[in-house]
């Protein structure tokens, strides 16, 4: 489903002759695809999930936030608007991402779900979270939201 909007945006694109928004989404694209022959060496003729493609996209804009503060570092803000140009094109296809409200709620259902006790539960935890809210949740402050919660 996603695989098939980034696609189809991409055509549109084209058809637009938006330059920045046909190379961020080949750059999307081209990480997908090397993705999905990684996953066919494997074993796995299906390719990536929807979940995979998120868990790319995710990645990506990380990598584009440390670029934009690097390039602000440096001086280069047309570097670093371009970036972020990017980054709000990756965004569109990532679902809203939860509130802190919800993420704390997600934890205690996703304590209360696996029967977490203490620290030692956090894998049990976190697996249960990735499995539900890819691409919705920063897992490195769940993680550390969950430290502090068995405390």
């Amino acid at each position: 489903m996603l695989r098939e909007r980034l696609s189809g945006d991409l055509k549109a694109a084209i058809s637009d002759d938006d330059a920045e928004r046909i190379a961020t989404l080949r750059l999307i694209c081209a990480a997908v695809k090397d993705r999905d022959l990684a996953a066919q060496r494997s074993d796995n003729i299906q390719g990536v999930s929807d979940g995979d493609i998120l868990a790319i996209l995710t990645k990506m804009i990380k990598q584009r936030e440390a670029s934009v503060s690097g390039y602000e570092e440096s001086g280069r803000l047309d570097l670093a608007e371009q970036e972020r140009n990017e980054i709000s094109i990756i965004r569109e296809y990532l679902p809203r991402p939860l509130t802190e409200r919800e993420v704390s709620q997600a934890i205690a259902c996703a304590i209360e779900h696996t029967g977490a006790r203490s620290v030692r539960d956090i894998n049990r935890v976190m697996a249960h979270l990735k499995a539900k809210h890819t691409g919705r949740m920063d897992f490195v402050q769940a993680c550390s939201e969950l430290k502090n919660a068995f405390r």
